[in-house]
């Protein structure tokens, strides 16, 4: 299907665009240097002729993108689950999920997508401040990414937001594909996961009818993402600790390619992705008449219980609450080896943190509060008392 012209500068690549897609990719030295460590062993002329043979994203995907992270799941994690029991495969829908990697969510999803036999990925909103050369957005694009531009002036966003509202539910309806969002711009430094209720109202742009109406038409479906370790952590922790000594710190470009890098490559522990229910029909039995203000507030609350409920949680979150609180409260639910293993490696990824005037006792708490919070939101919502 051809994509429609008022969503060319932020859709993924149409199949009639690949050949010469693929010409600009191969001739650039970066991309070059990046197949080449990635195939060390591969002859270059096998390589483009398996990437053109690909006629669409999808197809780029499977050839690729698929056998990359399934031997990355091999390398750099202790094996990875997905349930999406809850969904029928016949469908497509609008994931939106707690976000903890920048590259990885989407993409694992994808894979998992694939072996549970669904007919097709998902396409997945990527802010262009990602973005950073024309390669890497050349690749995302080819991995099906559609871009979120921001940083716009006021009016100019409006107009993008609604944009990009109307383009996910062309997608969804039109291209009868799956949709992948973060619940939030940016992820949870903390992990402590809060859905925006500006971007509801964002996905309430698009569609037709009342509010309610529109998110159904997106079939939205809460995905938990869970991760034993995370890669980026101590990266999160150090951010924390200058934007506390100076306000005015931001992140750069380059801090923002170091960041996916260490999430690609750094070891993740056990990983389970797990979908709730499209809220469709929980949506109908709200009142239409809410106002405009009540209602997203009314469905961030409902999304976060229900991505809370599904954490798979793991001894890395039962120590961290521990060692936070000073007390065993959580010890039935692992073993002493793990909790030597939990600390070495909290210990191990503080000592990779090198800033000026270094906070340990600082940093260590933003460690274990990034570990703890899930376990603290899980109880929230589904009464799991201290024993």
């Amino acid at each position: 299907m051809r994509t429609p012209v008022v969503y060319e500068n932020i859709r993924p690549f149409d199949p009639e665009e690949l050949p010469q897609v693929f010409d600009r990719l191969l001739a650039d030295p970066q991309f070059s240097a990046v197949l080449n460590h990635l195939y060390p062993d591969v002859p270059r002329p096998m390589l483009e002729k398996k990437m053109r043979s690909c006629t669409d994203t999808l197809s780029f995907q499977k050839a690729f993108s698929y056998v990359f992270l399934k031997d990355l799941l091999q390398k750099r994690s202790k094996g990875a689950t997905f349930d999406a029991s809850v969904l029928d495969k016949t469908k497509h829908y609008t994931f939106l999920s707690n976000h903890r990697d920048i590259v990885l969510d989407a993409a694992f999803l994808s894979v998992f997508l694939i072996d549970a036999g669904f007919d097709t990925t998902c396409e997945v909103a990527i802010g262009d401040n990602l973005l950073a050369t024309p390669w890497i957005k050349d690749l995302a694009r080819l991995n099906k990414s559609f871009i979120v531009q921001r940083s716009l002036p006021p009016r100019q966003m409006l107009e993008a937001s609604k944009r990009l509202s109307e383009y996910m539910h062309f997608v969804v309806r039109e291209k009868r594909d799956n949709v992948w969002i973060a619940q939030r711009e940016g992820r949870a430094k903390d992990s402590n996961d809060r859905t925006q209720p500006a971007l509801l109202k964002m996905l309430a742009m698009g569609g037709e009818g009342n509010c309610i109406e529109r998110w159904q038409q997106l079939h939205i479906v809460p995905l938990t993402i869970s991760y034993e370790y995370d890669p980026c952590d101590y990266l999160k922790a150090r951010e924390f600790q200058l934007k506390r000594d100076n306000p005015d710190w931001k992140k750069s470009a380059a801090d923002d390619v170091i960041s996916m890098q260490t999430g690609i490559m750094g070891y993740k522990g056990r990983i389970h992705f797990h979908c709730g229910p499209s809220i469709d029909r929980w949506l109908s039995t709200l009142d239409p008449e809410l106002s405009k203000a009540e209602l997203p507030l009314l469905v961030a609350k409902y999304l976060d219980g229900e991505i809370y409920k599904n954490y798979c949680l793991y001894p890395s979150n039962y120590v961290a609450d521990d060692l936070l609180t000073g007390e065993n409260r959580w010890e039935k639910y692992y073993s002493d080896d793990d909790r030597r293993e939990v600390e070495s490696y909290f210990e191990a990824q503080l000592a990779k943190i090198d800033i000026e005037n270094k906070d340990e006792d600082y940093l260590r708490e933003r460690l274990y509060t990034m570990y703890a919070n899930p376990l603290r939101n899980h109880c929230m919502v589904t009464g799991l008392h201290l024993v």
